[in-house]
């Protein structure tokens, strides 16, 4: 699936790798299902189904502007070894790069690669298999890595299989391939696209707020993974390392963007976009249609 819209002279464009169902128990453990069930005139039928499963959607965000061809995190990767936390990712195998080129990318073209964070689901396609070897699939962008967060992960991929696993495939050939910038969390990317700290989920997670004739859309990666934490940000996702970061960032995003027209894109959050909206004590998100 894919969908874009339109801030003044800059284009966002969704562009899907695979959606899997999830388990609200899973998602929000100890939330009671009348809460939950309240909710559901907010979240389907765009971000839960009608069996009450949210959707997860992996997904890479296009952003162009007047004069660069971006990418917002690039998803899981085809034909890499992911054991472990969600099956789903090991060894994947999607059409994903002829989606990209149904949305107009020609990777040859793509000029910056950004990052939320690095995680496995959002740097997998920075590289592909060619000949046995990992190369970047989009050889000639500027991939920027907030600082804090890369030293963060290569020190942790001393210890950790998984880690280091990830680094070798998907981060070590852009590095070695001299297309890195490590940037602070607050860096102006270009006039119209900047980062701005998040960090909780992990330690040097950014959103990408992009601005442009007016208006404002925020790429929040996994600050939330569901709309549904809208309503209980204060509750612990099983993704989440830690309760009081994550959630201390979730309650800073939902502030800044509630009862605003800016545009909100989770990293998970299927398409459309979505608006927030404060609920008493708590918050929604209303999808944004009428784009």
């Amino acid at each position: 699936m894919t969908g874009s819209f339109r801030l003044g002279d800059v284009e966002i464009t969704y562009v899907e790798e695979l959606t899997l169902p999830t388990s609200v128990r899973w998602m929000l453990e100890g939330v009671e299902r009348d809460a939950v069930a309240a909710c559901s005139s907010w979240m389907q039928p765009h971000y839960q189904n009608a069996d009450g499963y949210l959707l997860q959607s992996i997904h890479t965000l296009v952003v162009r502007t007047p004069d660069r061809l971006m990418l917002v995190d690039t998803g899981v990767g085809n034909g890499k070894e992911r054991g472990g936390g969600i099956p789903a990712f090991n060894l994947l195998d999607t059409d994903f790069l002829d989606r990209l080129a149904a949305a107009g990318v020609d990777p040859d073209e793509v000029d910056t690669v950004l990052c939320t964070h690095m995680h496995t689901d959002h740097v997998g396609w920075d590289t592909h298999l060619e000949d046995g070897q990992w190369v970047p699939t989009f050889p000639n962008a500027r991939h920027l890595f907030v600082e804090q967060e890369w030293m963060h992960w290569h020190e942790v991929a001393r210890d950790a299989e998984a880690t280091a696993r990830l680094l070798a495939d998907s981060i070590t050939p852009v590095f070695e391939a001299g297309l890195v910038d490590l940037v602070p969390a607050d860096y102006q990317v270009t006039e119209q696209v900047r980062l701005v700290p998040s960090h909780g989920h992990s330690p040097g997670h950014v959103t990408v707020e992009v601005t442009s004739g007016g208006r404002t859309a925020a790429l929040i990666g996994d600050v939330m993974h569901s709309p549904l934490q809208a309503a209980f940000p204060d509750v612990k996702p099983p993704l989440d390392r830690e309760l009081e970061a994550p959630a201390r960032a979730r309650h800073a995003v939902l502030e800044r963007y509630a009862d605003t027209d800016t545009l909100v894109l989770g990293a998970h959050w299927p398409w459309p976009p979505a608006l927030i909206r404060r609920e008493g004590d708590a918050y929604r998100v209303d999808a944004a249609e009428d784009l």
